[in-house]
This record gives structure tokens, C-alpha cells and sequence, in this order.
């Protein structure tokens, strides 16, 4: 029951916060000693997915790892249908209640720009939001609780949920509910890195903890022609730049200002020559906002003021608007949960208080089904800089491994006990 990957002996990233943090309780069974043991080789683990990052919806490789890894813990995985993702059941008590854990595995379209030994080896591909280090955490959350339940110390059912294609749409999410990962589960739960919160702080709240998140594409369409005579034709540069700063800022008027709605252009192209009026444009963006109301208007509010902005232009307008994904909005009895997992694993002072985010978070599809709730893992480098999510610098402190795993272990215990 060893990985096959480990870390140098005598690497001090390997020791570092493996012990119970100062005023923590410990975990039940020896499970303290076991993590020690267990934390160069999750570190390992998490760099080798760092170096072998995969896609939304491509994760073949690393559902294999996973699948490998939780084998020789003695627990029997399955994959989902499509072979890029992992369901694993935990079995402890068989008339118990069923907790769900979630860790998101795709990396993201960007190439790795960081000088360290674990940097990407697959161009133009990158964890830059910290699935490797949310992954890492679940495997060392299994190998724990699969001792639990050995030693007859579980007092039901965990079930672990390694999740693909959180960045894109239709999001992964979707596909694990369809293949049954929600049967049964009372509760579910999750972390996702933070930088802005140092290691040893996990970020909670109440609520929505996250914004409703959808795709925007706008394509013009016109006879094209000569930039001396633009008016025989339709002018699909200056129809473009309306669009891209005129509809924002009137989709932002027609909700109320607390919803905070956001469109954002972040693409927009049109034309190839100087002289040239093209007969084709287009601009894609994401839409965000911060109640569920205001998300369920949003795709007629923008189709109409898209309509108004572009109608005088003459342009030919082919509107597409995908649905993403609804906010998060956190469980109050399972924040509950992870406030008294947080306290036993860190002491009081590893519980912070964390604003709702714009960005968005596939993990909202679950909680439409059961309640749960998703927290923030301090990951901040102490005395460096803050990298943010989706940048191609972005890196983790390591030592955020260890505590994501103790928080989470004791969130799955209190859950069960919670539900029994």
C-alpha cells in the first residue's frame, strides 16, 4: 500500500505541517502518524499531474493515476463511462449514510511559464487553478478513511468523486450525476485553492460563494466592401465595437446594481485587411452574476439589448448564449459541517471568513441535487507574491496538501455522524 510516487527523502517540503497543527485535535486512529507517512508521496503525486497536466474532457492518463493510486489502498475504483474520470466508494458501516467529496482533475489552456522541476511538459496546457493540488488532497483523503474503514471505524459510506471537464461546457459535473455519482448522498463537499488565503486558513461562508457563470457569442454577418465606401455597405468593425462596449455596460441598467451582473468581452475579432470592410465578425465573452434571478433573466435581457445596440448597424446578428453554470450557494448545516471539521483540523484560527467570488464553479450542479457546500484552501505562498487562478505563473504551497486532507477527513467524519 505504498505509491509509486514519492519525493526524495529528506525533502523538506515532505515534513512540513505533516504533524497535527497547534491546537487541532487529532485524527482518530492514528491517522496523524499515517498522513506523515503519506505526505512525500502526495507531493509527488500532485507534481507529476503538474508535469502531465490533460484538458477538460481529455483526463484519460490521470483518471488512470487516480484509479492506480486508490488500488493499492486497498479501495476499488471505477470510471466513469467516457474513461476520464473516478468514482470510489469507501465502505465503512453498510446501513450508514452516504457523504460525497468532489475534486475537479482538468488543467487549463495555457502554457506553464514557472522555473521549477514540476513545470508542464505538455505545450500550451497548465494547471493554473490547482485541480492537481484538489486531486492530490481526495487521494490522501481515501487512503485515510480506506484505514477507517478497515479497522471498522467508519460510520458509513464515503464516496469520492474525481470530476473532469470542470472548465468547460457542458461542464463534468453534469456527466457524473448522469453516471450515478450522486445515488444515494446526503451531503457533498469540496475545497478549491485560494491563493489570497495563506496555508493553514480555509475560507467559509453561507450562501452563495461563488457567481452563475455563461458563455456569450455574438457573430455579425454582412455583404463586406471597401473602407472608402462604407456607406454601400455594412461596416462590421464599427457594428463590432458597439457591441463589444455599448451592450456591458446597458445589460448592467436593466438589473438591479446589487445582482452584480458582469459581461465581459474577452474575445473579439474582425477583418484581415487595411482596406478592406470585412463580411464577417464576431466577439465572445462570459456573462456572470450574483443571484439566482437575475441569472435566470439574463439570456432574454441580452439577446434584447444585443438586438437594440446592433439593429441601427444593418448587421446580420447570430446571438448564442450557453448556459454554464448557476452560483454556488453553500448548505448553512453543511457550512456547520466544515466550520467544526476546520476548527478540530486547524484550531479556531484556521477558520476565515470569504467573500462570494465572480468567478464560477461547476460544483453548483451537485447542490441543485443535494445540499453541500464548497470551501476555500488557503494556498498563499507567506513573503511571495499572490498568483492569482488562471495565470500561467500560478503555484501552490505545498504545505496546503496535508491540510486540505485533514480538513477534509474530518469533514467526512462529522458528516456521517451528522446524518446517522
Amino acid at each position: 500500500m505504498t505509491s509509486a510516487l514519492t519525493l526524495p527523502n529528506g525533502s523538506q517540503l515532505a515534513s512540513s505541517w505533516a504533524e497535527a497543527p497547534s491546537g487541532s485535535q487529532p485524527l482518530p486512529h492514528d491517522l496523524d502518524h499515517l498522513l506523515a507517512l503519506r505526505v512525500p508521496g502526495l507531493i509527488a503525486t500532485r507534481r507529476h499531474l503538474h508535469s502531465h497536466p490533460e484538458l477538460s474532457g481529455e483526463e484519460f492518463e490521470t483518471a488512470a493515476l487516480i484509479a492506480r493510486e486508490l488500488t493499492l489502498a486497498g479501495l476499488h475504483p471505477r470510471l466513469l463511462p467516457k474513461g476520464n474520470g473516478v468514482i470510489c466508494d469507501i465502505d465503512g458501516r453498510p446501513d450508514g449514510p452516504v457523504v460525497a467529496l468532489r475534486a475537479d482533475i482538468d488543467a487549463l489552456p495555457l502554457t506553464d511559464v514557472k522555473d521549477v522541476s514540476y513545470r508542464s511538459t505538455v505545450d500550451g496546457v497548465c494547471h493554473a487553478c490547482g485541480h492537481d493540488v484538489h486531486t492530490a488532497v481526495l487521494l490522501g483523503v481515501g487512503m485515510l478513511l480506506a484505514q477507517l474503514a478497515d479497522a471498522g471505524q467508519l460510520d458509513g459510506r464515503v464516496r469520492m468523486i474525481f470530476q473532469p471537464a470542470e472548465e468547460i461546457l457542458p461542464c463534468g459535473s453534469l456527466e457524473v450525476i448522469e453516471a450515478g455519482g450522486l445515488d444515494d448522498v446526503v451531503q457533498i463537499f469540496a475545497l478549491h485553492c485560494d491563493p489570497n488565503q495563506p496555508v493553514g486558513r480555509v475560507g467559509l461562508r453561507v450562501g452563495p460563494i461563488t457567481a452563475a457563470a455563461d458563455n456569450v457569442t455574438v457573430k455579425l454577418t454582412g455583404p463586406g466592401g471597401h473602407t472608402a465606401r462604407p456607406h454601400l455597405t455594412v461596416d462590421l468593425v464599427d457594428a463590432l465595437g458597439r457591441l463589444v462596449t455599448e451592450v456591458p455596460a446597458l445589460v448592467t441598467r436593466r438589473v438591479p446594481a446589487n445582482s452584480g451582473l458582469l459581461l465581459v468581452f474577452g474575445h473579439a475579432s474582425a477583418g484581415t485587411r487595411y482596406n478592406v470592410i470585412p463580411s464577417e465578425a464576431c466577439a465572445a465573452g462570459t456573462l456572470r452574476v450574483m443571484d439566482r434571478d437575475t441569472w435566470e433573466r439574463a439570456p432574454e435581457i441580452v439577446a434584447q439589448v444585443v438586438r437594440d445596440v446592433l439593429a441601427p448597424t444593418g448587421a446580420t446578428v447570430d446571438l448564442e448564449y450557453l448556459r454554464g453554470r448557476p452560483p454556488v450557494s453553500n448548505d448553512a448545516r453543511a457550512i456547520g459541517i466544515l466550520t467544526a471539521a476546520t476548527a478540530a483540523a486547524l484550531g479556531p484560527e484556521g477558520i476565515a471568513e470569504t467573500p462570494q467570488s465572480m468567478g464560477g464553479e461547476d460544483f453548483s450542479w451537485y447542490l441543485e441535487h443535494v445540499p453541500g457546500a464548497l470551501a476555500r484552501l488557503g494556498v498563499g505562498r507567506a513573503g511571495g507574491p499572490t498568483m492569482d487562478l488562471h495565470r500561467a505563473s500560478f503555484d501552490v504551497d505545498e504545505r496546503a496538501i496535508p491540510v486540505g486532507v485533514r480538513v477534509m477527513v474530518q469533514t467526512a467524519l462529522r458528516a456521517l455522524a451528522a446524518a446517522r
